[in-house]
């Protein structure tokens, strides 16, 4: 979703040393690194669960997930860490990110497909990629980040 047809509005965060984004209509919030308890047997990505205003919320690792080293921040820097919590088809669940950093807004035309594999991340997690002044911004399709069966695992996990 955007504010217009030709325009999205996207979450940003660094994670390892690259910025990433979700669209804004997929985040719940971003909230300050919680007491996140461990979850036995769970798969490598998921780095445990934490209670968010009452509700079991799974705890992914995206570093993990795709081999990304973390950022080495300033102390300042890991102020601004925490987690993305975002809302797959109902689903809620947190993202690990090294920091948070801004809410923009990219033009359509400004979004290019993404290259095969970007910083260990295949293209087919890829919405888009936008070629900023001296970095590129990564947009996260969310709703593609997790198979079927890994999003029933994530659910028996918040139970």
């Amino acid at each position: 979703m955007s504010d217009s047809a030709d325009s999205l509005q996207v979450v940003t965060f660094q994670l390892g040393e690259e910025l990433y984004g979700v669209d804004i209509m997929d985040v719940e919030g971003i909230v300050k690194i919680e007491d996140v308890r461990p979850i036995p047997n769970a798969p490598a990505y998921v780095e445990g669960i934490f209670n968010l205003r009452g509700e079991i919320i799974p705890v992914i690792n995206l570093h993990r997930r795709f081999h990304i080293q973390h950022a080495n921040l300033s102390e300042e820097d890991e102020l601004l860490s925490g987690f993305v919590v975002i809302n797959i088809d109902g689903r809620h669940m947190a993202i690990i990110i090294d920091k948070v950093s801004r809410v923009v807004t990219v033009s359509a035309e400004a979004i290019q497909p993404p290259p095969e594999v970007i910083s260990g991340i295949g293209a087919e997690y890829i919405q888009g990629v936008v070629n900023e002044e001296n970095h590129y911004l990564i947009i996260l399709d969310i709703n593609r980040l997790f198979s079927v069966r890994e999003l029933q695992q994530l659910e028996h996990i918040q139970r």
